[in-house]
């Protein structure tokens, strides 16, 4: 569990911060500038709140009232930076167990082994690191701070100086562990595509203030958040599992509340949680159901409400918001098809969702 309970004056900025999680990855989401980074440093101990308390799983880190701040080194927190920092005169197992041994013996609960084999390091061990490239050495920068035995793990902005095969790597290795060590974590990103598909809990912030805190797909999806957030990427987060593989065609189908989908092939076992976002562009209407078209996916579905000040408003798109059973859709569709179609809230249309506009930046495992 994380408590944060904040107030920092730097220099002409003021952050104001307060929310809790008790979910394994909980993210910090803002355009550059908002307060995220200032936040980690604060829970790492690297900057001192003027007021207020810091929580991790029931160990108070600072508490201005009680007389408590803990130095960073006392903390036991791991820190990820956009950067990896390797050790550049040492090898890669030298720099993974760096602050191994810094450690009481009853506080090594993460196993060196496992980590290693959850990164995929086996074969980089005696490598230097001027020899990895990008997404290796940002495996083995979260190696070394897994092994220095933390309660909790800070990633600023991890895949920022990735591309896009890089990041998806790494965004993998991150739901490794998450899987296997059940170590809480703090997410800093400003892209929607990571916060969607690593986090349970995100926390907006603008300005140094928090806007929202709640469960990701709750608080991604609000139209009044855009303009904070800055989002060009208006979508829907769905909770599903795997139904079926079709290995012949490399397709798997997907099952949610509000029916099915189709999409290309996961390695994911029946019944394995698969967390889908569907982006509001990649998402058409019809008013009948289509036949003798290559889409593999439509979903009946009512329409709810229409946004007509939405992300493609300026361009002449308007975003309808559908209800597919009890899940929540958005269509980016063109001013001129909404009147043609005459579609308005309370209207039966289906809506139709390419099997191939799902890729690594849109699927994620839950």
């Amino acid at each position: 569990m994380i408590a944060v309970d904040i107030a920092q004056q730097l220099g002409t900025f003021r952050l104001d911060v307060r929310f809790t999680s008790d979910v394994p990855i909980v993210g910090l989401f803002g355009r550059s500038g908002s307060g995220k980074t200032s936040v980690v440093n604060a829970i790492a101990g690297i900057t001192r709140p003027e007021r207020g308390s810091i929580v991790v799983n029931g160990a108070r880190l600072f508490d201005s009232d009680a007389g408590i701040d803990l130095p960073p080194e006392a903390r036991r927190l791991g820190y990820v930076f956009q950067d990896a920092l390797l050790f550049p005169h040492l090898d890669v197992r030298s720099n993974l167990f760096y602050g191994h041994g810094l450690r009481a013996a009853d506080e090594h609960v993460i196993e060196p082994g496992k980590v290693i084999a959850l990164l995929g390091l086996e074969a980089l061990l005696t490598r230097r690191t001027r020899a990895l490239s990008g997404g290796e050495k940002q495996r083995v920068a979260i190696g070394r701070a897994l092994l220095a035995q933390p309660r909790i793990l800070l990633l600023d902005e991890p895949l920022a100086a990735l591309d896009g095969e890089r990041k998806a790597e790494i965004l993998a290795y991150i739901e490794r562990l998450r899987d296997a060590l059940h170590i809480p974590m703090v997410y800093v990103s400003h892209s929607v595509a990571e916060i969607t598909r690593l986090t349970d809990t995100v926390v907006v912030l603008a300005e140094g203030r928090c806007l929202a805190a709640g469960r990701t797909e709750d608080v991604m999806g609000r139209a009044d958040l855009k303009p904070a957030t800055g989002r060009g990427e208006t979508g829907t987060l769905l909770e599903t599992h795997v139904l079926e593989q079709d290995e012949g065609e490399r397709l798997t189908t997907l099952a949610f509340d509000g029916g099915t989908l189709v999409v290309p092939h996961l390695a994911a076992h029946p019944g394995e949680r698969v967390r889908v976002r569907i982006r509001a562009r990649d998402v058409s209407l019809a008013l009948e159901r289509p036949r003798g078209i290559s889409i593999l996916n439509v979903l009946p579905a009512r329409v709810t409400a229409i946004d007509t000040d939405g992300d493609g408003a300026a361009g002449g798109s308007v975003d309808v918001h559908l209800a597919a059973g009890p899940a929540h859709l958005i269509a980016r569709i063109t001013r001129r098809s909404l009147r043609e179609l005459g579609i308005a809230p309370g209207r039966d249309v289906h809506a139709l969702i390419k099997a191939v506009s799902f890729d690594e930046r849109s699927v994620g495992y839950a």
